[in-house]
């Protein structure tokens, strides 16, 4: 035992910078498994969490005033009721600062289903009858807090005092998409005018079955008063929104850069054991048996992964919290989650046991190694001598003698150079698809009017502005280069077991410009375009014609392109307003949507257009993907960084094989008149033309696998493909032209090395 802890000791201290690059990379990657598991726990776990505590409706429906939704406690599968509630939704302004709401009258004390959760303040007092309990959301978009008032439009405008803020598992404030909750007594809401509704949460004994529920429960009331409806399903992807695709793109390029980092221990192993056979051969002529040999091997690299892994676990522990944005707020709620020890512990127990995995197949040849090799080594690696291009190009004048050697050393004998391209060319391939994620992401923030956002602002009018006045007023700007009048409307998907976003956005004579990446654009009466989460809820394609129910009055429009949208998982289908107010010419557009000059600053525009108002407009700046994913900027550099780490380790070991392959050369070089200097640009002509077929081969697969990943991505949150942008030709010389330089620089100085060793040592090398 004494033997084998002194021989792994002086193999470390012999290999310093192996060892070390080892440690980090394993660090690196469990450290960005840890995040993805504690993004995966924040995204879903909270919503979960606060679902529970509130006993939260697994439906929420939106109903007339007229109808009667207490008829829906009767049906089978509905556990209880939550409401009904009257409601009015209309907008209030605290600050200066205005948000659409819906009232909803609630009791004097929380309901037993869908309770709202006081987080501040609250819950609403008799004694207090304009008393208002803001939903969290809300509450923030408003800068508002217990004490504050809100102030109610209308000709004769009323106030009403926070009371508290609270928590709920519906849908949250959602500018220009979704208004806030304010939960207020009975007599505030029968007295505020508005548009007035009424909504019912259902509790089901099965949440698995809420489509059926629906579907029942719209039958019941009839399809004309249902206005909107709220699966859980829904609510939960909202209040998910893109912390799990963070949490998802940390755990593909983790397990990505693992299997890097295994491949890289399994060829730096193998490397070693090439160019130690002699000693392995010493190690057991003295009595060394093989499954010593083997534990030396594995027990070196298992202690630098156990090193790694923990030093990971105990910074993602100690630290985690205070990382900036929304992986320090992950971490600190993952620490608090149920299963938050056992991924502490699992995750880099997993990842020792792969790298030890790897290590033990690449020990296992050297415990095969005979005690006295029949052949000295490199012998059989020397066995092919030059190749008749390689001997062709040495005639020729003008074609430098090391790089036809160098490039001749790396590619024309041995068949070891195929698997360390391989292996090294995977590291560079991350990197590719990490570029293709940073460059879609910068594509959100330039050109945002290609991914489904061509427009900067959306305004809203005020109770008696009228559509020519709002024109007039959005056009006093002359960053304003249109204004798209709209309506959105909630219409029953077919089977009337949901609610999507109809949208009739432009005219024939002003059309929308739609980024549709399938199709064409909608032109004629009755043509539309859909987002491809509104194609996968209903199962149809480009070119089919579709059924909803709007106010009770059926819609049917031609789908003739898929369109990018951002928002609403996709569930969206748009149409000219020509088409709506074709069925009821009464519709006048209650939206704008406002596209700006390039270079114009959306928050500027905003403000001038808001003082020009006077209050007339409520104007917001559309949030794009590009502001929710830009945490996404810094896990997609840090990844980077780990792939690069896990690179220059298997250079290292690509650099240690080729200078030992080289050793039985060098009488020969030599021979040949060459000098130290030469012989060095041998050795690293020899590491970059394995690293430039590397960098070729990694970009080359990268790119279309960084789109199609991308695209999938795109797909499956119902954004649609076409939102993939590959990296730059730039991005892509750099990252080649880095790989082949970093391993050339790292190439010259153990080249030098090489090249100035003396005869006799040479001699003795290849005796």
């Amino acid at each position: 035992m004494r033997a084998m802890l002194r021989w792994a000791h002086a193999s470390s201290r012999t290999h310093r910078g192996e060892a070390l690059f080892l440690v980090s990379a394993t660090a690196g990657i469990v450290a960005s498994l840890l995040l993805a598991a504690a993004l995966f726990g924040y995204a879903t776990n909270p919503w979960q969490r606060l679902f529970t505590q509130s006993n939260g409706a697994h439906v929420w429906i939106h109903t007339a005033r007229t109808a009667d939704p207490g008829r829906l406690a009767s049906l089978d599968g509905v556990a209880t009721l939550a409401g009904p509630y009257d409601t009015v939704v209309t907008s209030v302004a605290s600050r200066g600062a205005r948000a659409a709401v819906e009232l909803r009258a609630a009791p004097a004390t929380p309901p037993a289903t869908g309770r709202p959760l006081i987080t501040e303040g609250r819950w609403l007092d008799p004694a207090v009858p304009d008393g208002v309990v803001l939903d969290s959301g809300l509450a923030a978009a408003l800068v508002a807090e217990p004490g504050d008032t809100l102030t109610l439009p209308g000709p004769e405008p009323r106030t009403l005092t926070v009371l508290g803020v609270a928590d709920t598992a519906e849908p949250r404030y959602d500018p220009g998409e979704r208004p806030g909750t304010v939960w207020a007594p009975a007599g505030a809401v029968r007295a505020t005018p508005g548009l007035p509704g009424r909504v019912t949460g259902l509790r089901l004994t099965d949440g698995d079955d809420t489509e059926y529920a629906v579907q029942r429960a719209v039958t019941t009331l009839g399809a004309g008063a249902v206005t909107d409806v709220t699966p859980w399903q829904q609510a939960r992807a909202d209040a998910q929104g893109d912390t799990r695709l963070i949490g998802q793109v940390l755990g593909v390029f983790g397990l990505g850069a693992l299997a890097a980092a295994a491949l890289a221990v399994f060829g730096a192993i193998s490397t070693r054991v090439r160019g130690h056979l002699r000693d392995i051969s010493v190690l057991k002529a003295i009595g060394f048996t093989p499954g010593q040999v083997v534990r030396v091997f594995l027990a070196q690299h298992l202690a630098y992964a156990a090193l790694g892994a923990a030093l990971a676990t105990a910074l993602t522990q100690g630290l985690g919290r205070h990382i900036p944005g929304r992986l320090g707020d992950a971490v600190g709620v993952w620490q608090g989650l149920p299963g938050h020890t056992a991924a502490l512990l699992g995750i880099p127990a997993a990842v020792v046991v792969l790298i030890g995995a790897a290590t033990g197949l690449a020990a296992w040849r050297a415990g095969r190694v005979p005690p006295v090799p029949a052949v000295p080594a490199g012998a059989q690696a020397g066995g092919r001598g030059l190749s008749a291009a390689a001997r062709q190009a040495l005639a020729l004048r003008g074609v430098p003698a090391a790089l036809v050697l160098g490039w001749h050393r790396a590619f024309g004998r041995g068949r070891h150079t195929p698997a360390t391209v391989a292996r090294l060319a995977l590291p560079l391939l991350l990197i590719t698809v990490a570029l293709g994620a940073w460059t879609t992401i910068e594509r959100f923030d330039s050109r945002p009017e290609r991914l489904g956002l061509p427009a900067a602002l959306t305004a809203r009018p005020a109770e008696g502005v009228g559509d020519r006045e709002a024109r007039a007023l959005l056009q006093r700007s002359p960053d304003v280069v249109a204004a798209h009048r709209g309506l959105e409307v909630a219409a029953l998907v077919p089977g009337q077991t949901g609610t999507i976003a109809l949208r009739g956005l432009g005219t024939r004579q002003d059309p929308y410009p739609y980024s549709v990446v399938e199709g064409r654009p909608a032109h004629g009466a009755d043509e539309a375009v859909a987002g491809q989460g509104l194609l996968d809820l209903l199962n149809v394609r480009v070119g089919d014609w579709v059924r909803l129910t709007v106010a009770g009055h059926p819609q049917i429009l031609h789908i003739v392109g898929r369109s990018i949208e951002p928002e609403n998982g996709g569930r969206v289908v748009s149409t000219s307003l020509d088409t709506l107010r074709e069925n009821d010419p009464a519709l006048e557009p209650t939206l704008y949507h406002v596209r700006l000059r390039p270079g114009a600053d959306p928050q500027a525009v905003r403000a001038e257009l808001a003082d020009a108002a006077a209050g007339r407009l409520d104007i917001h700046v559309v949030s794009g993907p590009a502001d929710r994913l830009s945490s996404l900027r810094g896990v997609v550099a840090g990844l980077i960084a780990v792939l690069a780490l896990i690179g220059l380790t298997e250079v290292s070991t690509a650099i240690g094989g080729t200078v030992r392959d080289g050793e039985r050369d060098l009488l020969a070089l030599k021979a040949m008149g060459l000098s130290p200097r030469e012989i060095t640009a041998v050795t690293v002509t020899a590491v970059g033309a394995t690293a430039l077929a590397a960098a070729a081969a990694g970009t080359a697969l990268g790119v279309p696998l960084a789109r199609w990943l991308i695209d999938h991505q795109g797909h499956t949150s119902g954004m649609g493909a076409g939102i993939a942008h590959g990296p730059s030709a730039a991005q892509l010389l750099a990252l080649v032209t880095g790989a082949v330089l970093g391993a050339a620089a790292l190439a010259t100085v153990p080249a030098a090395r090489a090249g100035r060793r003396r005869l006799a040592d040479t001699l003795s090398a290849v005796a």
